[in-house]
């Protein structure tokens, strides 16, 4: 038994599995045409235990670490749901930690010691504000860090944030922020030297707020239930008690959160590809050519078998980097790697599970149809393929 396949983790996926056959699963379909998630299911899932996974019972969370989470994300697709619902209802473990970790440095605690500065004295009371409501699904957050002209380029963020008495003047713009229409607060990234300088702090900034507005709804290849927004500020005025950390502390925040971020997007790509293998064995079980099933075809059957393998590698390698992210190793590359080993998997199973289902898998009825689009993202999201690449190289040497 591995260490991520405990007894415990056994009983959060059945958990999991129930929740979303009976609350997902006849749903799916008319959220996704509706471009959003309701906010009554971000309370469904707090009431089971579900949305506190991975926080601690000190903020209002339900315990767990790390490879509890990722025991949930990989249950939410395997029984039907998609990335893209994960994306939706725990857009939290993105807007979340940053808040965490700053007030158990406050504390002395081992939440945040990481962040290795002086924490805001807000920070205790952004916890009672938005992390206890957040969890409890009576709030939505979302992360704002990209913006139009950066891509990836977290250093060089223009949105600045210039301190004026008690408050900060926020003025700047991003996009491509998941959760944004329906965001109650959206923790966002902003620049506290000259703008593009590097020296970044991280701001907590509430929807209303006189010149902060939400965009159009940006429609998207996939991940159709999320709803993905551009944000505008325009002098925006946020109190100093907003302010996560120390300011200037906020590049370091976003870096040392960003590997539960990337192996989160692992475990989508290798869960999706988990489960098309699943929908094409079964199709292939079922549809006959010219008499014969499918499944009884020695090429179909090879192809079937190359799928398997794919996903059960990227995910056994997964979580082997999960574990040794949750015991608090250094291992920067290492993640990257599997990010990139996941999503690789990911795309090369899909693209054959939707060619093993024929003009059917084409269909929108078709539910490998959906994982098809919503897979392209993860090679995207939380640094590109291509970013990972330049991560690992350094970790080389090269």
């Amino acid at each position: 038994m591995s260490i991520v396949d405990t007894p415990e983790r056994r009983q959060l996926r059945e958990l999991t599995r129930s929740f979303v056959t009976r609350e997902v699963l006849p749903h799916l379909d008319d959220w996704e045409r509706a471009g959003e998630v309701p906010r009554a299911l971000h309370a469904t899932a707090a009431k089971l235990g579900l949305l506190g996974i991975g926080f601690p019972e000190s903020v209002g969370g339900s315990g767990g670490d790390l490879l509890d989470l990722i025991t949930v994300t990989e249950e939410v697709i395997r029984s039907g749901g998609s990335s893209g619902l994960v994306a939706a209802l725990f857009t939290h473990g993105i807007a979340l930690p940053h808040m965490v970790a700053a007030a158990g440095a406050r504390t002395g605690g081992s939440l945040g010691g990481r962040l290795g500065s002086t924490p805001s004295p807000g920070d205790d009371g952004l916890i009672d504000r938005y992390v206890r409501p957040t969890l409890a699904g009576t709030m939505i957050g979302a992360l704002a860090i990209t913006e139009p002209d950066g891509g990836s380029d977290v250093a060089g963020i223009r949105t600045t944030a210039r301190r004026d008495g008690d408050h900060y003047v926020v003025n700047g713009s991003k996009t491509y922020i998941t959760s944004g229409h329906r965001a109650d607060f959206v923790t966002t990234a902003v620049c506290t030297g000259f703008s593009g300088s590097g020296e970044l702090t991280l701001l907590v900034i509430d929807k209303g707020l006189p010149g902060f507005t939400v965009g159009r709804r940006l429609e998207k290849l996939g991940w159709h239930c999320s709803d993905t927004a551009e944000l505008s500020f325009a002098d925006v005025r946020v109190p100093v008690a907003n302010r996560i950390g120390a300011e200037n502390t906020g590049f370091l925040a976003i870096m040392q959160h960003f590997a539960a971020e990337r192996l989160s997007l692992a475990t989508q790509a290798y869960a999706t590809a988990q489960r098309c293998v699943e929908l094409a064995v079964r199709w292939c079980r079922d549809r006959e050519t010219f008499g014969r099933p499918l499944a009884s075809r020695q090429v179909v059957r090879h192809r079937l078998a190359e799928m398997h393998t794919r996903a059960e590698a990227a995910r056994s390698y997964v979580h082997e980097v999960a574990t040794r992210v949750a015991a608090g190793e250094p291992v920067v590359t290492e993640v990257a790697m599997a990010k990139n080993v996941a999503v690789a998997a990911c795309d090369q199973v899909v693209d054959q599970a939707l060619q093993l289902h024929g003009g059917f898998g084409y269909l929108r009825d078709a539910e490998v149809e959906r994982h098809y689009r919503d897979a392209r993202i993860l090679g995207i999201g939380g640094g590109t393929t291509e970013i990972m690449n330049e991560i690992i190289a350094k970790g080389m040497g090269l």
